[in-house]
């Protein structure tokens, strides 16, 4: 188990580098909310952004995920619970006024780094308009 990597993945590594390469800057493997104990991939908090990249295995792809073999109980009750995190993590998050991202690895990192960005940059758009119409 201690050689399964919580962040820093190959996929995630390549979205950094596909953002950054587009001027986005980030924080990694941070807290969202302060009171929350969940760290999400990549923050955006002035867009208020959070992006997961979520494994395969880990989080139950509904294409990929193959039940194990050796314990299963354990295993999937696991993968279970680490999918009811993940509901629940997005329904705070939502409730505070932040938009979540969810990617799985499999997918293209192009196609989520033009997503995330996208997503960033409305967000932006939108905040300065309401800065605006304060003044």
């Amino acid at each position: 188990m201690q050689a399964i990597r919580s962040r820093d993945t190959a996929p995630e590594r390549l979205v950094r580098s596909l953002l950054h390469a587009q001027g986005l800057r980030y924080r990694v493997a941070a807290r969202p909310l302060p009171n929350l104990r969940r760290t999400a991939d990549l923050v955006f908090r002035p867009a208020k952004v959070a992006v997961f990249i979520d494994g395969c295995y880990w989080h139950g792809c509904p294409e990929h995920y193959v039940a194990p073999k050796t314990n299963p109980g354990y295993w999937s009750d696991k993968v279970a619970r680490n999918m009811a995190r993940d509901r629940d993590t997005d329904q705070r998050l939502e409730e505070a006024g932040w938009t979540v991202l969810r990617f799985w690895e499999h997918e293209a990192s192009a196609e989520c780094a033009a997503q995330i960005a996208v997503e960033v940059m409305k967000r932006r758009a939108q905040a300065a308009l309401a800065d605006r119409k304060k003044e």
